[in-house]
């Protein structure tokens, strides 16, 4: 089980003592919404967002990926979280982001605003135990009487007697550590998101200047772009629409509506916010307004774009090139950007190599000398290795059942004599006569007849022209 908790940042201390606070009721859902982009087991869990992934950790490319994309795409739907943490059950993940976000001077990683804690990297007993008693809200309820019994800290609490515990404080507290390590189940209502989206939110106050309603509207914009990354969809318009006071004046309509366009189909909330922020700056309200709704135009789906290998605009290709296959050798690996030498060899084989771009010495005019003799021939784009042996029919060299013609050659090759051959292989010295040979079928190949001894006589195949 791979569990993640996601933990919004606290509410202003204006309103942490008032929880049903419409602001807060409108954007509860959100960032559960958000969540089922990435596994479909997401639930409530108190004030948190949990959600398993392991059945998505090789779609988005094994956990730390997963974790990074949680981080790095929650801005994207204008929402944000306080602590990330992953764990094998879903109260101790929520008990390590408590833990986390509590710690003195806790702060994210540098570009992030989040903490972070792992649940995963050592056994989840000593990973708990050290947490205070707030961390897990059964304990915490029981804290005045578990602190007069010297208990600090959930692993002090476990290490009550079982019965004892469970007749003094009742079988909730007994069964919430059991299912924080791990040796109990729990269960879960999982969230889903609703097949149309349409929201209402309250205001606080009645406002009656249009640009003040652009930060209440926001908060049904972060619902309907988190529910949009549910369904991987996005839209083109939306519209928005708001309840008059009641107290308006007779000749004045129930309301008004707004309808806001985007010039492709976006999720995008910064970008659906400027548009409603444009819209909203020539809008005159003829009365105070009490109430906003939210409904999305056209949902369709929205391609995601693969993340490209090569530079994303004009301004990333004025790379160097030195840095440009450093990040690309980072990227897919030391062994998947290689760099070509040539050596000072006249054996096909062994006119160059190829080794890893990190690894290539520097470029010498020496390195680079190309053999003295020049080919008599033009030479092949690709080489067969090994060589295929050839048939002959009438002493001529048979290809795809047909008999090659030699159309130039011989151009003799000869060396490797001061090479040692490796254990299993055969001797690197070789002997051969090159040609340019005409098949019916494959084109022009590059052949050889092998000189060495009666036993490797013969014709092969070497090479193949684009």
């Amino acid at each position: 089980m791979h569990w993640l908790a996601l933990l919004s940042p606290p509410a202003p201390p204006d309103e942490a003592t008032a929880p049903s606070h419409p602001r807060h009721e409108a954007a509860a859902p959100a960032l559960a919404w958000w969540a089922l982009q990435f596994s479909p087991r997401v639930a409530a869990l108190e004030e948190a967002v949990v959600l398993e992934v392991a059945a998505s950790l090789r779609l988005f490319g094994g956990p730390e990926a997963l974790h990074q994309r949680v981080a790095a795409r929650i801005g994207d739907a204008g929402l944000s979280l306080a602590a990330l943490a992953w764990a094998p059950t879903a109260l101790a993940a929520l008990a390590l982001a408590r833990g986390a976000l509590a710690q003195p001077g806790a702060a994210g990683a540098p570009g992030e605003a989040c903490v972070r804690a792992d649940g995963l990297s050592a056994p989840l007993a000593s990973l708990l135990d050290p947490l205070p008693l707030f961390t897990l809200s059964a304990a915490q309820a029981q804290s005045p009487m578990l602190a007069r019994l010297g208990c600090r800290t959930l692993g002090d609490v476990r290490r009550l007697p079982r019965a004892a515990l469970s007749r003094r404080f009742g079988p909730g507290l007994l069964r919430a550590l059991d299912q924080a390590y791990g040796q109990a189940p729990q269960a879960h209502a999982w969230i889903t998101a609703p097949e149309q989206f349409q929201a209402k939110l309250e205001l606080p106050q009645r406002l009656d200047n249009a640009l003040a309603l652009l930060q209440h509207a926001q908060e049904l914009l972060r619902q309907l772009c988190a529910w949009l990354a549910a369904r991987h969809a996005g839209i083109e318009a939306f519209e928005l629409a708001w309840a008059h006071d009641a107290m308006r004046a007779r000749d004045i309509g129930p309301g008004g509506r707004l309808l806001v366009h985007s010039a492709a189909l976006t999720r995008d909330f910064g970008q659906l916010s400027r548009l409603l922020h444009e819209h909203l700056l020539r809008l005159e309200l003829a009365a105070p307004v009490a109430e906003l709704s939210l409904q999305a135009g056209e949902v369709r789906a929205l391609e995601e774009r693969s993340a490209s290998l090569l530079p994303a605009g004009p301004e990333q290709a004025k790379e160097p090139l030195e840095q440009l296959l450093m990040r690309l050798s980072i990227r897919l690996g030391a062994q998947a950007v290689r760099c070509g030498q040539l050596q000072q060899d006249h054996r096909l084989e062994q006119m160059q190599r190829w080794v890893a771009w990190n690894e290539s010495p520097p470029h010498t005019a020496a390195s680079a000398a190309a053999p003295e003799a020049l080919p008599l021939c033009p030479q092949p784009t690709w080489l067969l290795a090994p060589p295929l042996r050839l048939s002959l029919r009438q002493d001529q060299p048979v290809y795809g059942g047909a008999a090659l013609q030699l159309l130039a050659g011989p151009q003799r090759i000869e060396g490797g004599w001061w090479q040692p051959a490796a254990d299993g292989q055969s001797s690197l010295h070789q002997q051969r006569d090159y040609f340019l040979a005409s098949s019916p079928q494959a084109g022009l190949l590059w052949i050889f007849q092998q000189r060495l001894s009666s036993e490797e006589e013969g014709w092969f195949l070497h090479g193949l022209f684009a």
